[in-house]
């Protein structure tokens, strides 16, 4: 918005917003255009099969919200449109996809340490004296 002229064409009370929006589109555009420059078949070449399903779920979200936006600008009530539908199907699709990372990053238990570690941790050497005891009388009485 550096031209003053064209600040005059609006309130005042908006330009901040514009000035933001602005600033949101340019920076949509350039990760577009870094998406959009390099082969989608050599892009998916690179990626395992998670990283793969998250690239298309944020293509498709991106395509649906500027959908989103150019359904506000020609008068359009996207809530009342399909397009509310596509955003929460592929919102579901994103929530399921982060619980998968989710678990895949989630610490496993080692069941063979944490036995060892809570026998140790549980070890009462008099218990053992006393099992040590019963045991070698049990032997004598068995010869």
């Amino acid at each position: 918005m550096a031209a003053g002229s064209r600040t005059e064409d609006f309130p005042h009370e908006i330009e901040e917003q514009l000035t933001s929006f602005d600033a949101s589109v340019s920076s949509v555009k350039t990760m577009l255009e870094q998406l959009i420059s390099m082969p989608r078949n050599d892009l998916v070449e690179k990626l395992g099969p998670l990283d793969q399903a998250k690239l298309d779920l944020m293509s498709a979200y991106t395509l649906n919200s500027l959908f989103w936006m150019y359904l506000v600008t020609q008068g359009v009530n996207p809530r009342e449109h399909g397009i509310k539908q596509e955003l929460e199907r592929i919102r579901t699709y994103m929530n399921r996809v982060k619980e998968i990372s989710d678990k895949k990053k989630a610490a496993r238990l080692d069941k063979g340490a944490a036995s060892r570690f809570l026998r140790n941790a549980l070890y009462d050497p008099e218990e053992k004296e006393s099992k040590t005891r019963s045991a070698s009388k049990k032997d004598r009485l068995l010869m």
